[in-house]
């Protein structure tokens, strides 16, 4: 059987792909469609099985990456291996790639890690190419083609600001939190405790995690329908030199939430519900305690009756007026933190509370999710004239089909995969940085699978 790629008759091309997470799916059945032969490997044969059922042209199997030797014996057999597994991860399957001479492809951040065996990788002569999902992936696309395009007509990028939020669509956010979970709650919450860095007005400002949400506010992006806060995410100012933009004196990248979002972090956060420390009381048990007891004891309450647990908290936590106050106890109530329900004891306050939040706010099957994606560059032109633009992206998820988050980290990784089998990518440690890996990329993504972002001249 022979397959077509780059208009040059193979054999067919096949691929490792290395996962069980909520994008694999995506990228699985996008190769398979695209004439790709793939093996689906999981540390549990069971989700290796789960992910292939019904797609045609899959081989699924049991793989432990830590295993140097099982791990060279796969990546050898295929063309590309494609490293959807927790980034930590990602040097093992790029060192076997290194002895088996094969390309890779992740949609994380190029770490550390990865640079350390940029020279190895050189010397293979193979691909690794990162950074290509939503964010980071089409995110870097969109920057990098106003930002070419500005540069070669003689402007400047005088400020960009990114934001990315992965929500539920509007009619399924009535919640607390106006948020629900695709992926682990663990992961989103301690995410909110990452230092973040950035440029702004000239000056580097750094806000630690505990502060956060504080410095969070409302973030208008035109788009009037949708009342979105705004807040800093990790480190912004490599990409002064990233995206090629030493001219910029502000430089922000963050993540979009619903109004309401912080202040109901915030108040968990002060109440010691996101604390890592191993509890005896909230130890595995088969007689566990009940929600309203935990909380008693973890706000150190004289009693677990809700008055009680009310004065506690308003003790800890300082509430902006009367209205915040009643709405953030409502939520609270909401979650379950004042119930006779029994908890699911983890050991840690924060695996505790991940194990009630992931029932109680995960999507229904017929509800949708919402990925909203917006540069916002402030630009001054060659002849001094000044102009913001906007790149915006908005994507809702199909309840029958894939959500908008698993398309858009799915999709893109599947493209760039094909690129990489069809030759048209060079060697070495890569990332969409460059119009020449951009470009055919974003332009494929565009025009075959209607993955676009909206630019608008705003001001």
């Amino acid at each position: 059987m022979q397959k077509i790629f780059g208009g040059k008759s193979t054999t067919p091309k096949k691929a490792l792909l290395l996962g069980a997470g909520f994008v694999v799916k995506p990228t699985l059945t996008f190769l398979i469609d695209n004439d790709v032969e793939v093996t689906v490997a999981c540390r549990t044969l069971e989700s290796a099985q789960k992910l292939c059922k019904d797609v045609k042209g899959t081989k699924a199997i049991s793989l432990d990456v830590e295993n140097a030797e099982a791990l060279d014996a796969e990546v050898g057999k295929v063309d590309v291996a494609i490293s959807l597994i927790p980034y930590t991860f990602h040097p093992l399957v790029i060192k076997s790639a290194i002895r088996k001479k094969v390309d890779v492809v992740t949609t994380s951040y190029t770490s550390p890690a990865m640079v350390e065996l940029e020279k190895e990788i050189q010397e293979a002569g193979i691909t690794v190419m990162n950074e290509i999902g939503l964010d980071p992936g089409i995110d870097h696309l969109y920057a990098i083609k106003t930002i070419d395009e500005v540069h070669k007509a003689g402007g400047k990028i005088k400020s960009f600001l990114s934001y990315c939020g992965g929500l539920p669509a509007p009619e399924a956010s009535a919640n607390p939190l106006g948020y629900k979970f695709s992926w682990s709650a663990r992961g989103m919450l301690l995410a909110l405790g990452n230092t973040a860095r950035f440029l702004k007005d000239g000056k580097t400002e750094e806000i630690p995690g505990h502060d956060l949400m504080s410095v969070a506010k409302p973030y208008s992006t035109g788009y009037t329908g949708f009342a979105f806060v705004a807040y800093p995410n990790r480190d912004s100012t490599p990409f002064k030199e990233k995206y090629s933009i030493p001219e910029a004196s502000t430089i922000i990248r963050g993540t979009l939430r619903y109004a309401g979002f912080p202040e109901m972090i915030r108040c968990v956060v002060d109440l010691g519900f996101l604390s890592q420390d191993t509890q005896d009381f909230l130890k595995p048990s088969s007689n566990p305690l009940t929600w309203k007891e935990a909380t008693a004891k973890i706000l150190n309450s004289t009693s677990s009756s809700e008055q009680d647990l009310t004065w506690a908290i308003s003790s800890k936590h300082s509430f902006a007026n009367t209205e915040e106050k009643s709405r953030i106890i409502a939520g609270l109530r909401w979650i379950g933190l004042f119930s006779s329900d029994p908890i699911i004891p983890r050991s840690t306050p924060l695996d505790t509370l991940c194990a009630t939040l992931e029932k109680k706010m995960a999507y229904e099957a017929e509800e949708r999710d919402l990925v909203f994606l917006q540069h916002r560059f402030e630009i001054e032109h060659a002849d001094g004239k000044k102009e913001t633009r906007t790149s915006t992206l908005c994507e809702y998820g199909d309840p029958k089909g894939y959500s908008a988050m698993a398309k858009l980290v799915g999709i893109p990784c599947g493209v760039a995969v094909t690129q990489v089998l069809a030759g048209k990518m060079q060697k070495g440690l890569l990332a969409p940085y460059t119009p020449e890996i951009c470009d055919p990329l974003r332009n494929e993504l565009r025009d075959k699978y209607g993955i676009d972002m909206v630019e608008q001249t705003v001001a």
